[in-house]
């Protein structure tokens, strides 16, 4: 009996010892669960802590990041790498982006700015917000403690207290095309002009223009079209037609054209007229824009850009740094570049907006906004 007795009592021990070392087990992977889950703030990696990183407190102290990039245009190229930039930048420091483009719908564009006021984002970056409710929606925004970034947006924008202004140096966008356009035709080229009015960027694209013809008052300007709507190019091509037919070959020289969509209408109209004779100088780049340059006896002779997919990540990162609270400017401009058929042609293979960094210096690369702890908590995120 004794010794049953003491046998049970060393299984009774035996057992308390096993539970008890379980428990403790489970606690320590409760806590290094715990830990991994506390330094996750921003979306950066467990492996690295918010201190390891170095980041701003108002980035470390957040779960999730959240932010929106809202575009009045839509269905073009350039729409297109603009949110692949801005979505790729958030999302390489953690971020989650939704984009939203209205592909010119301005009821569309502004119930997205509505629904965004009430969506619980960190951040919202606004692109070809051009008219009043634009100006209401991005106040709205700043009301309720929302940090905003514009991209060619109405000036009256820039009156609001907080907000970053970007654009395009649309000035020099036109400088380097017109300059390239009175290099090869001459001073007394007789043009015609593709333009529209009631949009930021063409208005500035514009000044500079009109300086151009006082500067040079042997250019000639023979007619002028623009229209901005889901088929510009289809009816830019229609009126450059006509154009060509009142303008007998001899007469033209040249085409300013002050938006892509523009110029792809009038190369596809020339080509068709067979008047290659006529050079286009025009504004903006895209795939699609490149390929049309590089076709035999292309009339597309030059065009200046920025590329729009550093222009995303670069209003990113300024969202970024308001979000952290930091200082960031009240308006800034991104530097263009002039792209040619010469440069294109020195490739020995199809130049696409991947490879154009290969043929043009600097072309989609910026440090622009990018703080130390950007880059830390983009490697974090790449572990």
């Amino acid at each position: 009996m004794q010794r049953t007795s003491k046998t049970v009592v060393l299984l009774l021990l035996a057992l308390v010892l096993l539970v008890a070392g379980c428990g403790q087990a489970a606690n320590n992977g409760g806590n290094d669960k715990g830990s991994g889950n506390d330094d996750n703030a921003a979306g950066h990696s467990e492996s690295s802590t918010a201190s390891e990183l170095d980041l701003p407190v108002a980035i470390a102290d957040k779960d999730e990041i959240k932010i929106m990039v809202i575009r009045k245009i839509g269905g073009d190229d350039h729409t297109a790498q603009f949110l692949a930039g801005a979505k790729q930048e958030g999302e390489a420091l953690g971020f989650k982006v939704d984009t939203f483009a209205a592909s010119g719908n301005a009821a569309e564009f502004h119930d997205a700015i509505a629904q965004a006021a009430d969506g619980d984002y960190d951040g919202v970056i606004i692109s070809h917000g051009d008219d009043q409710a634009s100006v209401e929606g991005v106040q709205n925004f700043v009301d309720k403690g929302i940090p905003v970034v514009t991209f060619d947006s109405a000036a009256e924008i820039g009156t609001i207290e907080g907000v970053t202004m970007t654009s395009q140096n649309d000035e020099q966008l036109a400088q380097l095309a017109l300059d390239k356009l009175v290099e090869e035709q001459g001073e007394d080229a007789n043009i015609l002009y593709l333009w529209v009015d009631g949009f930021p960027p063409m208005v500035r694209r514009n000044a500079v223009y009109q300086q151009v013809l006082a500067e040079h008052p042997g250019i000639t300007e023979l007619a002028r079209f623009g229209v901005a709507a889901e088929d510009t190019s289809v009816q830019t091509q229609n009126a450059v037609a006509a154009m060509l037919t009142k303008y007998p070959k001899g007469e033209i020289d040249a085409i300013f054209a002050t938006w892509d969509f523009f110029a792809q209408g009038a190369a596809r109209a020339i080509a068709e007229a067979n008047r290659n004779e006529i050079k286009i100088y025009g504004i903006d780049v895209s795939g699609l824009d490149l390929q049309l340059m590089q076709e035999e006896n292309s009339s597309w002779e030059a065009t200046a850009a920025v590329d729009p997919k550093m222009i995303g990540a670069v209003n990113v990162r300024l969202l970024a740094k308001k979000i952290a609270g930091e200082e960031t400017p009240a308006t800034y401009n991104l530097e263009p570049s002039l792209i040619t058929r010469e440069q294109l042609a020195q490739s020995d293979e199809p130049v696409n907006m991947i490879n154009l960094a290969e043929l043009i210096p600097g072309w989609g690369i910026s440090d622009a906004f990018e703080e130390d702890w950007m880059i830390a908590l983009k490697e974090a995120n790449e572990k």
